[in-house]
């Protein structure tokens, strides 16, 4: 086809070259020059150009020219797709569903990855979902039984996911590391002598990092597959939070928040291997939440503003050079959670004690919307280029539109919400109990009579329109008998019929 000339005005060109001029142009032009005249339309309907767009605005980026037949149809599709979901997350048109818990036991940790939802209980187990196929039978991953472990297991204190891991640390001191890949046995296990205060595990790869004590271990499988520790690093102070660098080529990095102190901590790094290299430290202004990008670090400081004259802020350090960006915020209360890692490029999202939520443009240090949200204090946010998922103290999940500052629906429920994640087509949100033996219930380890109110709740939205089917039916409209005899919490109701 190359042979071919194509009319260009006063000059034929070959299609190779026309074909080289016409990949500057957007859709828009390519749709008026299609209408000049029949050569120009075979050229600028041609399945390269139409392939490319498709690859710039971010569509099926994992797929070759050969496996679509039309590219222009299939751009078309992936905008009216998008477009679609936009609508169904701003009118809350979807499917809900509650995952189901695990009877008489309270919820400890949520976590979740691309759609695949971990929880650990206070019965010691830890249960996944994969939301992505609507499959709720949850799989129980099994801990590692030693020779004297008769009794009861002990609470599971955090969990968390990525691609290809999955981790639980239980309040003995025990970390679990299965692989997603070979089922329900754990592939590696080690152990703390004192209480685990901080998990972390990379969003991609193979790296967990815990702190016990002063302590700060990681540990990632070598080139063999046989797991080892990489790094154990000595702090002088609790550790509160920690967060691995992703994207991290070599020895892993980890970002620790230890009270009123920031480390980072590189294995090869000598003077981090002994007390940990400090990034930021002020005495007597404590770290109040942490995120970290691959670049950058975010935190914030809780400072006594009547004592210094200085309020609450935000701190963005750059993890090269250990140098402070940015100062941001201007707050009276502290700031709670912030999400650096899944917002948009030069963005970054904060919640405060103070009921706000807020948006900063990292280029600049005032806020670019600050949206009162929640009663009791923000607790998890979550934004993309449209719109902002906050959740409460209070037990409200709100989405808000970003650009118009304006709040498009809420959903409750009674316990803190310590989890959220969202991607183009679902929301997984986690109300988490404070109170993990709550008043009433049983002493005994067997007991199921802990009340349906007392255990937390995991829900799992979904707005894509494949999915709207039988699965929109409200759980409460879905009812099974397959709980203890005389323990009916749990019957719900069931339309039409019953399943007995």
């Amino acid at each position: 086809n190359e042979i071919n000339e194509v009319p260009f005005f006063d000059v034929q060109l070959p299609y190779e070259l026309a074909l080289k001029i016409f990949q500057y142009l957007g859709k828009t032009e390519l749709g008026r020059c299609a209408q000049v005249s029949r050569t120009w339309k075979v050229l600028a309907e041609d399945e390269v150009l139409w392939y490319r767009l498709c690859q710039q605005e971010g569509y099926l980026l994992d797929t070759s020219i050969s496996d679509q037949s039309c590219w222009k149809l299939a751009l078309r599709n992936c905008r009216a797709r998008e477009r679609t979901l936009k609508t169904n997350w701003k009118n809350r048109i979807g499917a809900v569903s509650q995952l189901p818990y695990e009877l008489g036991k309270i919820l400890s940790d949520v976590h979740s990855w691309d759609g695949v939802v971990i929880a650990g209980y206070t019965s010691g187990e830890v249960r996944l979902w994969d939301t992505r196929t609507w499959d709720y039978t949850a799989p129980i991953l099994e801990p590692v039984h030693g020779p004297g472990d008769a009794g009861p297991q002990p609470h599971v204190s955090f969990v968390r996911i990525n691609s290809s891991l999955a981790v639980a640390a239980y309040e003995d001191g025990t970390i679990s590391v299965w692989s997603l890949m070979f089922g329900r046995e754990p592939i590696h296990r080690y152990q703390h002598n004192q209480r685990i205060q901080a998990l972390a595990l990379v969003s991609e790869g193979a790296t967990v990092a815990t702190a016990s004590g002063f302590e700060v271990k990681v540990e990632s499988p070598n080139d063999r597959g046989f797991w080892q520790t990489t790094g154990t690093f000595e702090i002088q102070k609790l550790v509160n939070f920690l967060n691995l660098v992703p994207d991290v080529t070599g020895s892993p990095v980890t970002v620790a928040a230890a009270e009123d102190i920031v480390y980072l901590l590189k294995a090869e790094d000598p003077e981090s291997r002994i007390s940990g290299k400090i990034l930021h430290s002020v005495y007597g202004q404590p770290v109040t939440c942490l995120d970290v990008s691959a670049q950058e670090a975010a935190f914030g400081v809780k400072t006594f503003g009547w004592l210094l004259n200085e309020p609450n802020q935000i701190l963005l350090y750059n993890l090269e050079t250990s140098q402070c960006l940015k100062k941001m915020g201007n707050s009276i209360g502290d700031f709670t959670c912030v999400n650096l890692q899944n917002s948009p490029p030069n963005m970054l999202v904060t919640g405060n004690k103070d009921r706000r939520v807020r948006v900063f443009d990292l280029r600049q240090s005032e806020s670019l919307c600050s949206l009162y949200a929640h009663q009791l204090g923000v607790s998890a946010v979550q934004m993309d280029d449209w719109k902002i998922v906050s959740g409460g103290e209070e037990g409200l999940v709100c989405v808000w539109d970003q650009r118009m500052g304006t709040k498009l629906w809420e959903m409750h429920a009674r316990h803190p919400v310590r989890h959220l994640w969202f991607n183009s087509h679902s929301l997984i949100t986690a109300n988490i109990p404070d109170e993990k033996t709550p008043r009433g219930a049983s002493i005994m380890d067997d007991d199921l009579t802990v009340h349906r109110k007392y255990r937390g709740t995991i829900y799992a939205y979904e707005f894509s329109v494949e999915q709207l089917a039988v699965e929109s039916i409200l759980p409460i409209c879905r009812s099974s008998y397959d709980d203890v005899t005389g323990y009916n919490y749990n019957i719900g109701l069931a339309v039409p019929y019953d399943s007995i």
